[in-house]
């Protein structure tokens, strides 16, 4: 058997275990709807081929999973908090069984290498396992009221529909960040995802909905995959959904938000990042060196937490330019499916063109390439991970490419190295490496880092599952994940009780008749 005939095997056993026909619905509401919308295909980033195609969702079609899952909401918010927190754990359960082969479809079908497919979909495993324990954790306050015999406390109650748009980057993990979450308190939900990765989200539909039909649960995660007229605008500006939560561009968010603000409904913005790693003299090189090359380079620079710029003080910065010379050098770029690749392909031909472009610019605005700035001459649409060497307030260095491009800043003082740090319009994730407990402290104090992540002696991506994630400015000021992230997706409700004979107001009003 040749390795091509061999190659394809393994995909079409991959296909057949998730339940990926060659041509696919993308519109789900408990069961898979037989919509004429336009086919969508998805492309293998590694070779340009197609893997299979997805029938997108038409407007009819989301109506009638969006009125689904305004159905399914109306019982699911009457299960009690720890049953469906059980459901959650069975999902997670469910996602054991499948990993590898989920994990291969994520590979395949966005380009990341297998070793951070895995990792993504264990993502949701321990997101599903840290929401079975907010399940038990759905907390209100108890206050005292100023009235006697009175008593006063908050409740949470499950909020309605929530629509989850996600971007092509994390095709599954940040639906589980949200539908997990989303499901313990209550809530349903209907998924958009990127149409560049439509498969996984087909996968992962089958495995959550055989979960529900076992424990006769109402279809609370539904699909529609499609475009801004037949789905995006729909769900943005349905009132029934009263939660958006979206990842995406700058961009996107600004319409997004604006549309939903204006039904006075709730958004939860995850947008751009554009991250930045302070290092000054005293810092550990060997461990800068090693947290540098995975957040620049891992997902071929294709994280919204990818480190985008680099600050180093000056007395170590021709040393830490060379090593990363050296290190970016010796990067294995291939097929993402080989356990020795590092880095993999950039999602599209769109992606190659973006990058090669912000690199010409930032040679107009009078950067250097130290390294890399090149196409590779192969199938699929590889690139060359890319040092450039950039004076301050460069332009094209306060946007954001989604490409393994690192610009290297040098500066004198901490001060200096904030200010610049912080002088872009996004805020999501940053560190700082020091062995000096007063920089480590500068670094995360009000008047340090800007960014919703704040790190010392560790990357800029990898960001754990138990902390809230998300970010400030442009970046939109979601919070998702862990900590008290669940609040998002409730409605809060404050109760005042009664139990005397009389009818005392507050604040020492009265009003007798």
């Amino acid at each position: 058997m040749s390795e091509a005939t061999a190659s394809h095997s393994s995909t079409q056993q991959i296909l057949d275990e998730l339940g990926i026909a060659s041509e696919n619905s993308g519109a789900f509401d408990g069961t898979w709807i037989d919509t004429q919308g336009e086919l969508v295909h998805s492309v293998n980033p590694t070779t340009g081929e197609v893997i299979a195609s997805v029938r997108q969702a038409t407007a009819e079609d989301y109506e009638q999973v969006a009125a689904a899952s305004s159905q399914a909401f109306r019982e699911w918010r009457t299960w009690p908090a720890p049953k469906r927190g059980e459901v959650v754990r069975l999902l997670a359960e469910e996602l054991r069984k499948h990993k590898a082969a989920l994990s291969a479809l994520v590979t395949l079908e966005m380009g990341k290498v297998l070793n951070e497919g895995e990792g993504e979909v264990q993502e949701m495993i321990d997101m599903a396992d840290l929401a079975v324990g907010m399940s038990r954790q759905l907390y209100g306050l108890s206050m005292h009221s100023e009235r006697p015999q009175h008593r006063m406390y908050e409740q949470w109650h499950p909020l309605g529909p929530v629509g989850i748009i996600t971007a092509f980057n994390f095709p599954v993990a940040v639906w589980a960040w949200n539908s997990t979450v989303a499901a313990i308190c209550g809530d349903s939900m209907i998924w958009k995802p990127s149409s560049q990765t439509p498969l996984t989200a087909v996968a992962v539909t089958n495995i959550a909905a055989r979960v529900l039909e076992r424990e006769n649960a109402p279809a609370i995660f539904n699909l529609a995959v499609g475009d801004r007229h037949a789905v995006g605008g729909p769900l943005v500006a349905d009132h029934r959904v009263p939660l958006i939560s979206a990842t995406g561009s700058v961009t996107m968010g600004r319409k997004i938000g604006t549309v939903v603000a204006e039904r006075l409904g709730n958004s939860l913005l995850e947008l751009g990042g554009n991250n930045g790693i302070v290092v000054t003299d005293d810092a550990d090189l060997d461990l800068v060196l090693r947290a540098v090359l995975f957040a620049a380079v891992g997902t071929a620079g294709q994280r919204c937490t990818t480190t985008r710029r680099l600050f180093l003080q000056k007395g170590i910065a021709e040393e830490m330019k060379g090593r990363l010379i050296q290190a970016y050098g010796s990067v294995r770029i291939g097929d993402p499916m080989d356990p020795s690749t590092l880095m993999g392909p950039l999602v599209n031909q769109g992606a190659v063109d973006d990058m090669m472009n912000a690199i010409e610019v930032a040679k107009e605005q009078g950067g250097e390439v130290l390294y890399g700035g090149g196409k590779i001459d192969r199938p699929g649409f590889f690139v060359e991970p890319t040092l450039v060497a950039a004076k301050a307030h460069m332009p094209i260095t306060c946007e954001e490419t989604f490409a393994p491009i690192l610009y290297i800043f040098e500066f004198e003082d901490l001060d200096e190295a904030i200010e610049l740090h912080n002088s872009v319009p996004q805020g999501l994730s940053s560190a700082i490496f020091t062995l000096n407990m007063r920089s480590a402290e500068r670094f995360l104090a009000a008047t340090g880092s800007d960014c919703g992540i704040a790190n010392v002696n560790i990357g800029t991506s990898g960001a754990e599952i138990g902390g809230a994630f998300g970010g400030e400015k442009e970046t939109g000021g979601g919070r998702e994940a862990g900590s008290d992230s669940w609040k998002i997706y409730m409605r809060r409700q404050t109760c005042t009780l009664n139990w005397g004979t009389e009818l005392p107001l507050a604040q020492g009003v009265e009003f007798d008749i």
